[in-house]
């Protein structure tokens, strides 16, 4: 296993006035859920300034550890609770270029 993680980000933009509702909610599944899943590194959720959406930025062992939690009964049931607060796009990718102060 490489020690490079998958990195999954979804953006999520969220219905108006419901970006606090759709944080709670991402953080609750994150603490209750994506933390137990087998291959899950770290997640980091980013709130826009404006309340238009939210960012989740998460770090995974495989890409197949990324299609096991999609289809994940726990997650199946969760999909559609986000649905009703905002829209989703995701992709999947690997660091290719970073800099630090």
């Amino acid at each position: 296993m490489s020690d490079e993680p998958v990195i999954l980000i979804n953006l999520l933009k969220a219905k108006p006035g419901e970006q606090e509702a759709l944080f709670a909610l991402l953080k609750q599944n994150t603490e209750i859920v994506i933390r137990t899943l087998h291959g899950w590194r770290t997640t980091r959720l980013i709130a826009s300034t404006n309340g238009s959406g939210v960012a989740i930025y998460s770090e995974w062992e495989t890409q197949a550890a990324i299609e096991a939690m999609r289809v994940d009964p726990r997650m199946v049931a969760y999909f559609p609770k986000i649905a009703e607060l905002a829209s989703l796009e995701s992709m999947v990718g690997s660091a290719v270029w970073g800099i630090s102060r």
